[in-house]
């Protein structure tokens, strides 16, 4: 495909006059002016041009973030209130997500890129039903009792013990620009539902659903401190909170190297670190899969979201003998892909989120090719306004390749084929990553074979990249540390406390 389908449609006029507001933060409870007077634009990644602005919060607005937090944590209502009304609460914001479903998948459109089409059946739909399930476990913390036997203390003494889950106190939690309001749920559910207080940091390219967010939990009745949002810089505003001595955990999901940066600056105070990080995932098709499946689950696997997922199936690993027509059928669903703005009814594929990473796509393809990959579809750049990038499929690939290697974070898959069932468990834990795979067969012995010796947080068999809220997720090796979703996500937001009683 040569050309981008269509020009972005205007906003409606709800998502307009959002996007007219004036660059606040939102801290206490109240939107309030940064210290700092530059504010940093808002890009319609569909045709590179500004829409907003939002603030740059200063290290005094992070002050005053933490401050707030720290003052909701420790007095007042939310400290003494009960865990049904938490839950009640959260509830209420599901709900409050629900009714403005179609503002927020419009501003996710405008935001991101991707289409709302995809925004409203994922994004917004994940979002609140995140929120839901989250809600639950306000009411379902618990401690155990715990016979003990001890030695010391007067003669005949005896004891009782017990375990309790406190909040494990104020949390910055930084989240990345794929899934912007998605990613706000998976931080602030599980930490609102353990008690904590939490400073919401959205990345710079994608802030405007957050900022929506935060006026519906406002709408929806949370104290003030108990979420605050901070619109900023990484290396400004986010090192600022994570090197804050008043933030007791850091919560990040973004870039290998960012999370690595962000788990050293914690090491001097200690802070409580849960890091999700990049993937290089592989897609395994054993020799019985039927083609037709087999080419539309790998597709799916790298396509969706233009690519920018950090479960993406960007390796594809097929058995020698279907190699050439999956291939070539992967090749035809990438080239019948249609690109355009987000929010054109007739959009496939939307344009990646900045020219930023646009830029290091293309370059990705390029190393690539200079390397001798061969290019099946795509691979050439688009002469159109905004970040578009065609869906392109590589092949003759070779294990130490940068396109092999590294997570590119686009629309971009490598194809290699495999003979022998007992090495390719090896190839697929090739790389630095370890966060999911998928295993396409319908022989269960091989299945039930392969699983164990896959080095991932996830292992997908028959499907690529469903996620429920109570399945945990999150990665081996350096794709992090900790796991989203489900009680240990709950639980990551707790520090565990051990009482024993002389009775």
């Amino acid at each position: 495909m040569s050309a981008v389908i269509a020009e972005q449609n205007q906003p409606s006029e709800t998502a307009a006059a959002f996007l007219r507001r004036p660059p606040r933060l939102f801290i206490g409870g109240e939107w309030v002016d940064s210290a700092s007077a530059t504010t940093i634009p808002v890009i319609d990644p569909a045709t590179s041009r500004p829409i907003s602005a939002t603030a740059d919060a200063s290290a005094e607005d992070v002050d005053r973030a933490v401050a707030a937090a720290r003052k909701a944590l420790e007095q007042g209502e939310w400290a003494d209130m009960l865990p049904a009304t938490r839950q009640a609460l959260i509830w209420r914001l599901s709900d409050l997500i629900d009714a403005y479903a179609d503002e927020l998948a419009e501003l996710e459109s405008i935001d991101n890129g991707k289409t709302k089409f995809m925004a409203s059946i994922v994004d917004i739909a994940g979002t609140r039903d995140y929120f839901r399930y989250m809600a639950g476990w306000a009411t379902k913390i618990e401690g155990s009792t715990i016979d003990v036997s001890i030695g010391a203390g007067p003669p005949g003494a005896k004891f009782m013990a017990q375990t309790r889950r406190e909040p494990v106190g104020v949390v910055a939690q930084i989240i990345p620009w794929n899934f912007p309001l998605a990613m706000a749920a998976w931080k602030l559910g599980p930490a609102l539902a353990a008690g904590c207080t939490c400073i919401l940091k959205p990345a710079e390219q994608t802030p405007l659903t957050a900022l929506r967010l935060g006026e519906l939990i406002a709408e929806a009745g949370f104290p003030p401190g108990v979420v605050n949002i901070l619109t900023g810089y990484g290396e400004t505003t986010g090192a600022a909170l994570v090197t804050h001595p008043g933030v007791d955990k850091v919560a990040f999901t973004g870039s290998g190297e960012v999370g690595k940066l962000i788990n050293k600056a914690a090491t001097d105070s200690l802070k409580r670190v849960s890091l999700e990080l990049g993937g290089k995932s592989p897609v395994i098709m054993l020799q019985d899969m039927d083609i037709k499946t087999a080419v539309g689950g790998a597709a799916q696997a790298i396509f969706f979201n233009a690519g920018q997922v950090c479960a993406a199936g960007s390796r594809l690993y097929v058995h020698k003998n279907i190699f050439d027509e999956v291939l070539e059928g992967v090749g035809e669903k990438a080239n019948a892909i249609k690109l355009g703005p987000g929010l054109a009814a007739d959009t496939d594929m939307g344009p990646l989120v900045s020219s930023e990473q646009q830029r290091r796509v293309l370059d990705y393809i390029e190393s690539g090719r200079a390397q001798g990959a061969s290019i099946i579809a795509g691979g050439e750049p688009i002469d159109h306004p905004g970040y578009y990038v065609k869906p392109t499929v590589m092949a003759s690939v070779k294990n130490d390749m940068r396109v092999v290697q590294e997570e590119i974070f686009g629309p971009v898959l490598v194809a290699e084929r495999f003979e022998d069932l007992n090495e390719i468990a090896a190839v697929a834990n090739g790389t630095p990553y370890g966060l999911s795979a998928s295993i396409w067969s319908n022989d269960l012995r091989a299945v039930n074979r392969l699983v164990p010796l896959i080095k991932a947080g996830t292992v997908w068999v028959n499907c690529h990249g469903p996620v429920d809220p109570n399945m945990p997720f999150g990665g081996f090796k350096q794709s992090g540390i900790g796991r989203e979703s489900g009680r240990t996500a709950v639980e990551m937001y707790t520090e565990l406390k051990s009482v024993c009683m002389m009775v």
